[in-house]
């Protein structure tokens, strides 16, 4: 028994002693191979430091690109770097102490260095557990930006206690419905956006979302849809208006409290066609609507309050007038009495104060007792039940106070055609009235136009769009009424619209024709128009038809000879009608989305103009008449899918030809057709839109004899998409069936210029931009897109610079390994991320100049 508890013993101890001995020789590697341990934390932390930079590169990209950062992102990084900084000072230290002798330099530090290898051990797992969390699919999500609200609101003091019901209203959770009602003018979209102003910024939030949605005289329920649905970070790209107003209503259900202003009621609105749930549909959703009839607001939508907004005080009013004038007569006393009496005319309305301030500022004595008379004369003609006789004359003296009859003139057509037609159109019809004077080119004429819209803007008479498209203008509905007033003296223009109440089904009798000069049909109700114009003064003549039936007789134009602008739109036509070859002053001839047939030689006897538009017409071919039009200086022939031919010759006799649209074609170039090197001999030329479905087929020097274009659209490549609107000036587009080396030199010339840049499949292409353009500043390029690139595997070379790029969108690039090929050279030592680099369109926004090389 002895021996047997002896050996019991024994192996007690020999067990505890490997205990013991692992234990020491554990603790003692410590000391050993501490550099191992500190080797093993460098390595995790250059792997976390290169992870926390892949991470903030997607970051920056996400925020470029307008979309908010998710929470598991934002807590890794911050935890990262408060262990990167905290865990690295810590190791330095001990490393310093590790490396210090002690014995008088005879031994090593073992305490230091024990300490330096336990502390680098743990510190590496934490890095490690950070890194093996780093797996983001994505770093953000999108996020609906901000309105833009401009703060200038006036706080009139006499609306302050409407303003407060109104904010007392939205949280009373019995009401669901607000309406504010006023006069055209008096401020209500003004206020209404003050609420959701207000409503975006106060820290605790009524709602969770605010969204606003102009709605105008004639509803255009898909605007309306499309208006909320952005404020929301939604997409409507259905046609189906049942299916888009379903998807609207699911969207805003989702929304705990929604508050949408639905501004400028003019009737009652479906709700749930446009696809708004209300009521007991959800009771989250609050919707406050501004009108000029409280009738609309209380009867037609059954709103639960309504507050009326009206007029200024006497105090309000000119103290309102003095800051719009600037206080430019308060050093002067007679100027100032005069100035009193003059705010007193505008009927203490915000319209008319701004707008006679405006016109009046700075101004001498004699023009402000000039306006005082003006409008002291009484109004005998009333244009509309909306506006009153003192409104009407403060608008009229600040149209009679622009700088020239030719400014007046550029307002009133810009009055009549609002909302209907692009600043493009404008320009084409105040070339052929003679508007734009002493501008001796194309472009000289544009940027003349451009700043006498700017001009008009100024004195608060025209408005931006109310859409998002820059292309278009608008004009303020109280604006509207005068200036068609004024258009309408005397009978000399004539203005039929939807937006008319009196439909019009006769044409009006011919005496009170003979002194028309212009006529603006838009959408007219008429049954029929007469067999002839008796309009010997007529010099614009505009139809705008919905009405297929709708027809021009042969002989319409035989009285209208001094006509210079003719414009007929969505027309049907077996062919023209033989008067429009009589009209040998016209000027600017737009037949756009109408179907022509196949004579247009009638055209050729225009001798005189100078601006011929056939845009997204059904023409198949320009046949060589058009080139007697010797005096041409605009041909747009843009969205015509069905044209193929261009007559030989008939380009090069268009000597005069400065601006030529030629996109969304099929035109087959070549015998015996017109050829490419046709386009060569305008030396007028300087715009250029045209699709060249093979790069090949252009002669030598094509290209390079384009440089001196100043804006163009150049298309290179089969199956391009129509040529849509184009925020760029200068855009080439590159699809290529062929290697990059096969392009002209002048391509790459005309690369250097472009301001947008979209390339599709380049083949044999490993740095997309390198073989394109011998260049390594690219100064106008703001926009790059490249997709299909079956090789790219960097887009730039290390040389490559753009300070103005602002927009970069990656797609289909399966190899694409860097943005910059240098980087591959630099990111040897960091662990690589697995291809494909970007599965999704990879879309980012570059504010910084010259940032683009660094991503």
């Amino acid at each position: 028994m002895e021996a047997i508890g002896t050996g019991a013993a024994a192996n007690v101890s020999s067990e505890t002693a490997k205990g013991i001995f692992h234990q020491v020789k554990r603790h003692i590697r410590y000391v050993i191979f501490y550099q191992k341990f500190v080797d093993k934390f460098e390595q995790k932390h250059r792997t976390l430091i290169a992870k926390r930079t892949s991470v903030q590169q997607d970051v920056d990209v996400a925020e470029r690109n307008g979309e908010k950062i998710k929470a598991d992102v934002l807590d890794w990084r911050h935890r990262v770097e408060k262990v990167v900084t905290e865990k690295e000072k810590k190791v330095k230290d001990l490393e310093v102490k590790a490396k210090t002798k002690c014995f008088f330099g005879l031994c090593p530090n073992i305490k230091s260095r024990y300490q330096l290898s336990r502390k680098a051990e743990k510190d590496a797992a934490t890095f490690d557990e950070l890194i093996k969390e780093c797996q983001f699919e994505r770093v953000g999500y999108p996020d609906v930006a901000d309105p833009i609200i401009h703060t200038d609101f006036e706080a009139f003091k006499s609306r302050e206690e409407v303003f407060n019901d109104i904010m007392e209203s939205l949280k009373d959770a019995t009401t669901s419905m607000i309406g504010v009602y006023g006069m055209a003018g008096v401020g209500k979209t003004w206020l209404v956006k003050e609420v959701e102003r207000q409503l975006h910024e106060v820290e605790v939030k009524l709602f969770d979302s605010v969204v606003r949605a102009t709605v105008s005289q004639i509803p255009d329920i898909k605007e309306i849809q499309d208006q909320i649905a952005y404020s929301l970070g939604l997409k409507l790209e259905e046609n189906s208006p049942d299916v888009r107003a379903r998807k609207l209503y699911g969207r805003l259900r989702k929304e705990k409290n929604v508050l949408i202003i639905l501004d400028d009621l003019w009737k009652k609105l479906d709700l749930e066609e446009v696809g708004i749930p209300f009521g007991s549909q959800h009771k989250g959703c609050k919707i406050l609507l501004t009108s000029r009839n409280q009738n609309v607001l209380s009867n037609g939508m059954d709103a639960t309050k309504t507050f009326a907004i009206v007029d200024l005080d006497d105090e309000e009013a000119w103290e309102f007038f003095k800051k719009m004038a600037r206080d430019s007569f308060e050093s002067d006393e007679e100027l100032r009495s005069t100035a009193i009496k003059v705010a007193k005319k505008c009927a203490r309305l915000p319209l008319a104060l701004a707008t006679v301030a405006r016109a009046l500022r700075n101004k001498s004595l004699f023009v402000w007792r000039d306006a005082l008379q003006q409008l002291q004369r009484p109004y005998l003609e009333k244009s509309s039940n909306e506006i009153s006789a003192e409104v009407h004359s403060a608008i009229e003296l600040s149209i009679n106070h622009l700088s020239s009859e030719d400014l007046k003139q550029i307002f009133l057509l810009c009055s009549l055609l609002r909302r209907v037609v692009r600043i493009e159109d404008l320009l084409r019809y105040a070339l052929g009235l003679g508007l734009i004077k002493g501008a001796n080119s194309m472009k000289a004429a544009r940027d003349r136009l451009l700043k006498m819209l700017s001009t008009l803007k100024e004195s608060c008479l025209l408005l931006d769009s109310k859409s998002s498209n820059e292309e278009y203008f608008d004009v303020h509905d109280l604006t509207y009424i005068v200036a068609k007033s004024i258009a309408s003296k005397d009978n000399q223009v004539l203005t039929l619209t939807e937006e008319d109440e009196d439909i019009v089904t006769d044409w009006p009798n011919g005496e009170s024709m003979k002194e028309c000069n212009k006529i603006i049909l838009q959408h007219p109700s008429i049954n029929r128009l007469p067999d002839q114009l008796n309009c010997p003064q007529l010099f614009l003549f505009f139809l705008f038809s919905k009405d297929l039936s709708l027809t021009l007789p042969d002989n319409f134009f035989k009285e209208a000879k001094n006509l210079k602008v003719l414009d007929l739109t969505r027309m049907h036509f077996s062919s023209l009608p033989s008067s429009i070859g009589l009209l040998t002053s016209l000027s600017t001839l737009c037949l756009d989305q109408c179907n022509l047939g196949d004579n247009l030689t009638i055209i050729g006897a225009l001798k005189n103009l100078n601006v011929l538009s056939l845009l997204q017409s059904d023409i198949k071919i320009v046949p060589k008449e058009i080139g007697q039009l010797l005096k041409l200086k605009l041909l747009d022939v843009s969205g015509c899918t069905k044209l193929k031919t261009i007559s030989a010759d008939v380009l090069p006799s268009l000597s005069k030809l400065e601006e030529l649209y030629m996109g969304g074609t099929s035109i087959q170039w070549g015998q015996p057709n017109a050829s490419l090197a046709e386009l060569n001999t305008l030396s007028q030329l300087s715009t250029l839109e045209v699709q060249i479905p093979d790069a090949k087929a252009a002669p030598e020097d094509f290209f390079q004899k384009l440089e001196k274009l100043e804006r163009y659209k150049i298309c290179i490549g089969k199956e391009w998409g129509r040529f849509g609107n184009y925020q760029y000036s200068r855009t080439l587009r590159l699809r290529l069936n062929t290697s990059i080396d096969d392009l002209d030199h002048g391509i790459k010339k005309l690369v250097k210029r472009t301001q947008a840049l979209e390339l599709d499949e380049l083949k044999g292409v490993k740095i997309a931009l390198k073989e394109l353009t011998d260049e390594e500043r690219l100064s106008h390029l703001q926009n790059l897109h490249i997709q299909n690139g079956l090789d790219i595997e960097s887009i730039i070379n290390d040389r490559n610079e753009f300070p103005r790029l602002q927009s970069l969108t990656l797609q289909g690039l399966p190899q694409l390994v860097s943005f910059c090929s240098q980087d591959k050279i630099d990111a040897t030592s960091l662990p690589q991320r697995e291809l494909p680099l970007f599965g999704e369109k990879l879309h980012m926004e570059i504010y910084k100049a010259g940032e683009s090389t660094n991503l």
